[in-house]
């Protein structure tokens, strides 16, 4: 054109533009639109329309948004139309600003556009991409209160935001209503419904839509795979991931990064890690190349397995490839650093982190507290903690009870009740391991009266507690000498549901041998039974040793006799629940 003397005009240059979005040379259509702006050709709605739309796909929002807000101020010249508007709200959806797609759709009506069924779709897609059902049902009904007739693409968003919201089987409802109201799903509606299913860990119900899509005649595609994959993996179930595979396979359906990421996570989620890293060296001999999302499964899911050099291996292999690492894979590598005493290598990884212009979450924190309890720092480790609180990151359970460990290693347990009434003061709640420090520094201390508020803080919790957090309660109790409260302790353990085992019961067995009460023992020894737990040989010859050292002669006789009927013995008395008023705390 250029050659023969006609100048490209306006329409020429928009039919340019739409090659390029057509043909997604996102990046092509700006440096033409650049390349326009030089002429004394006007761009007009259509042109904005189109560089709006390559904008969004190139994540590029700030721009977009600046374009429509100067659309907005020259409306003489090029006025926002119900396209421009469509695309400001996708905008706001996939940037997670619901609250603005409904404002800019007010805002739509407000300034005389009428809204068409691409722009309804918009809104109800943005509300059904967050699950946010109630909502995306309003404006479902709000179309056909308008006047316009829902499309496929209504209802499978519809669909989509039940199957998000956890409601699948309203999913189902609004799937079979597709059908009734003479349309035919697409392959969109059948991927959506399988994952309703999938996500809600229905998976025998996914795999049926997965076969009904084909009855259908609808072909599955890497999309219909990806979704049933991750169905797979959030059911734990191993021999669906292989059947999965098998079926893609079959149908020639090439596996994408996506695809290849929930399949390795489904593996590794069942405890197939070998199956994993065969499918993670197929990735590669395949050219497919691995993302962020790739490594964080790899390399969390080795450090969950204790497998820290393998771990950091997929870690140099991340980096080779100059993929940017994610938060987990951080937390995930400094943990393993820290599990092989490489503490420098840890703390060398959380500053590259916070270099990288990651900031450390409260997991990221907390990995970096295990490492340094782990190495039995308690002044790095309260240090850190301290800059938690400086950067605005609540500390939560776990990480107190990491400093709180640390804490009890370097002899500091006043500092555990201190940490204790600063979580009181911050609203974060008790877990087993706060109370097990909690008693630990009791312990340490001997302060008695802060484990009887204790005991009376953790009372209510006790049908949940670990056995293990109740034995030290125990044991803290009987070292003291407080066999009485030792017991009344048991009698409301028992009532409460914690089943002893034989650890308890030792516990009790010492600290009433120690305070020479013999009757008791034998009692106890007797509910051993009843509760159907042998006792050990070491505990009939510490009794007997006990009635031959200090029971006396006239106690001596009365001792042997009753062990030795307790040895014969098939049934016995049983702890009745208002034993635990017979003795006071």
């Amino acid at each position: 054109m250029t050659e023969n003397g006609v100048g490209p005009d306006l329409v020429t240059h928009n039919i340019v533009l739409s090659a390029y979005k057509t043909g997604a040379q996102y990046s092509k259509a700006l440096s033409y639109f650049e390349l326009m702006k030089g002429t004394n050709i006007r761009a007009d709605t259509t042109t904005h329309n189109i560089v709006i739309y390559c904008l969004v796909k190139l994540g590029q929002y700030g721009k977009a948004i600046d374009l429509f807000n100067s659309m907005r101020v020259k409306k003489a010249e090029c006025c926002p139309d119900i396209v421009t508007f469509t695309s400001i709200i996708h905008l706001y959806s996939v940037s997670g600003q619901i609250e603005n797609c409904k404002a800019l759709f007010n805002t739509m009506v407000a300034e005389g556009l009428k809204p068409n069924i691409v722009a309804y779709n918009a809104l109800l897609g943005a509300y059904a991409s967050h699950g946010m059902s109630k909502e995306a049902l309003s404006v479902f009904k709000e179309m056909k209160k308008n006047g316009l007739r829902r499309d496929v693409v209504s209802y499978t968003s519809l669909l989509n935001a039940y199957g998000r919201s956890q409601q699948p089987g309203k999913a189902k409802e609004v799937f079979d209503m597709i059908k009734k109201n003479n349309l035919k799903p697409n392959i969109v509606s059948y991927s959506a419904l399988i994952d309703a299913y999938g996500s809600n860990g229905l998976l025998a119900e996914a795999v049926e839509v997965f076969r009904e899509m084909e009855q259908d005649g609808i072909r599955p595609n890497v999309v219909s795979i990806c979704t049933l994959l991750a169905a797979c993996s959030r059911c734990g179930q191993k021999v669906n991931i292989d059947s999965v595979l098998s079926a893609a396979e079959l149908r020639g359906i090439k596996l994408n990064t996506i695809a290849y990421n929930s399949a390795i996570g489904g593996f590794m989620n069942v405890g197939e890690y070998e199956k994993g890293i065969a499918l993670y060296k197929s990735m590669r001999k395949r050219k497919i190349m691995p993302d962020s999302v790739t490594y964080t499964v790899l390399i969390s899911s080795c450090y969950k397995l204790s497998k820290y050099d393998e771990a950091l291996a997929f870690l140099d292999d991340m980096r080779s490839l100059k993929i940017p690492l994610t938060k987990k894979v951080y937390s995930s590598v400094i943990c393993a650093y820290s599990k092989q005493g490489q503490v420098t290598e840890a703390e060398s990884m959380f500053d590259m982190m916070k270099m990288s212009g990651c900031s450390p979450d409260v997991i990221t924190y907390t990995a970096m507290l295990h490492t340094y309890n782990a190495s039995e720092n308690w002044e790095k480790a309260c240090a850190l903690f301290l800059e938690m609180e400086t950067n605005d990151i609540q500390p939560d359970s776990i990480a107190c009870s990491a400093l709180m460990r640390a804490f009890n290693k370097g002899d500091q347990p006043t500092k555990v009740l201190s940490l204790a009434e600063f979580m009181r003061e911050k609203d974060i709640p008790f877990s087993d391991a706060i109370f097990y420090e909690m008693v630990s520094a009791c312990s340490i201390l001997r302060d008695w009266r802060t484990t009887s508020e204790l005991i009376k803080l953790m009372e209510p919790s006790f049908p949940v507690a670990s056995i293990g957090l109740i034995n030290q309660l125990l044991q803290l109790l009987g070292k003291s000498g407080k066999n009485e409260s030792m017991m009344k302790l048991f009698y409301k353990i028992v009532a409460s549901g914690p089943e002893a085992n034989l650890n308890t019961y030792s516990i009790l067995l010492k600290n009433l041998l120690a305070a020479g009460n013999w009757r008791k023992y034998i009692e106890v020894l007797q509910w051993m039974e009843d509760a159907g737990i042998q006792p050990s040989n070491g505990m009939f010859h510490d009794i007997y040793s006990f009635s031959q050292k200090s029971g006396g002669a006239e106690y001596a006789a009365i001792i042997r006799e009753k062990v030795e009927s307790l040895k014969s013995r098939k049934s016995g008395n049983q702890i009745s629940a208002n034993q635990c008023d017979a003795l006071p705390l």
